[in-house]
């Protein structure tokens, strides 16, 4: 048995060398028997006094790659045997941020009682928190958040974890954050807030969520637009329906003068004309170039929906 999991290292090491070069190769056969599992192999070679935190040229060691691979007892031989649970790779990922990434709620909760930094970011300013987020693991998510960590914080574009998770649709996840005291009307670097964001995706769910909790529906970004242009900009129909029935104002404009009507008359969609023309988007206003809706329609040859707005 023994014989057959050091056959199978080898081989999956031929295979995946170059996540495991540029060390010794009894420190590549720790990291990989971490990777598949092999506990046997993992202790054989600490005993021979591999050190339990060597890492790959990208930083990686053997727990991250037991974590990454959800090897339960594999983390827990390597912490009982030392290993560093909050080391770094070089992008800045912990083994707690490759826990948030893949979804291991289990180890997530394992690393967090051996001492792992909440707070630890990798190199695009992520912390587990938005990691999780970003992908939706919302029982991850509450896991995090009763330790300790910030829904407050943000990334270096100033996203935090409720932009992530607005903006990827996760509802769900939206919803937790909010209970646990993010702001819904914080910004991004570009002035978004998690609505627009969640518009400009067509992200109805998280749309519906957002509106349930009272954001803002006519906050406007760097460039004064607002959910409902930017959804309406992007042909989103059903989340410029729900912008509208919440009683998002259908004739602010951003700082060209642009209205929701004009992006529409731009896009030559005739749905969503008609759909805010019965909200009462006014065909008469102008952007800062003095043209109408129909005006724009008229350019961009749009024949029928320069008829709507006739």
């Amino acid at each position: 048995m023994k014989y057959t999991r050091l056959l199978l290292a080898t081989i999956v090491l031929l295979l995946m060398s170059p996540l495991y070069g540029g060390d010794k190769q009894d420190e590549k056969d720790l990291r990989l028997a971490a990777s598949i599992g092999d506990v046997d192999t993992i202790s054989a070679l600490l005993d021979r006094g591999i050190p339990v935190d060597t890492a790959n040229k990208f930083g990686k060691t053997a727990l991250m790659m037991a974590v990454e691979n959800d090897n339960f007892e594999s983390v827990v031989v390597l912490l009982n045997r030392g290993a560093d649970v909050n080391a770094r790779t070089v992008a800045g990922c912990s083994a707690l941020t490759f826990a948030a990434e893949n979804g291991h709620p289990a180890l997530t909760a394992m690393l967090l009682e051996r001492g792992a930094n909440l707070h630890d970011r990798t190199r695009a300013g992520w912390d587990s928190l938005m990691i999780a987020s970003r992908y939706g693991i919302t029982d991850m998510v509450e896991q995090l958040l009763f330790k300790g960590a910030d829904p407050k914080a943000s990334d270096k574009h100033g996203h935090n974890a409720l932009m992530m998770a607005a903006e990827k649709g996760h509802a769900d996840t939206a919803a937790m954050l909010l209970k646990h005291g993010a702001e819904i009307e914080s910004r991004d670097k570009n002035g978004s807030t998690a609505l627009i964001l969640a518009a400009d995706s067509g992200n109805n769910s998280a749309v519906t969520v957002l509106i349930d909790h009272y954001a803002n529906l006519d906050a406007k970004d760097s460039d004064g637009a607002t959910a409902l242009i930017w959804s309406v900009g992007q042909d989103r129909l059903e989340a410029t329906r729900l912008l509208l029935e919440a009683g998002a104002d259908v004739n602010l404009a951003d700082t060209d003068g642009i209205t929701p009507l004009m992006e529409a008359a731009r896009k030559g969609s005739e749905p969503m004309v008609k759909l805010l023309l019965k909200h009462g988007a006014n065909k008469m206003n102008k952007d800062n170039e003095g043209h109408t809706a129909l005006d724009i329609a008229k350019k961009k040859k749009h024949v029928e929906v320069a008829g709507l707005l006739k």
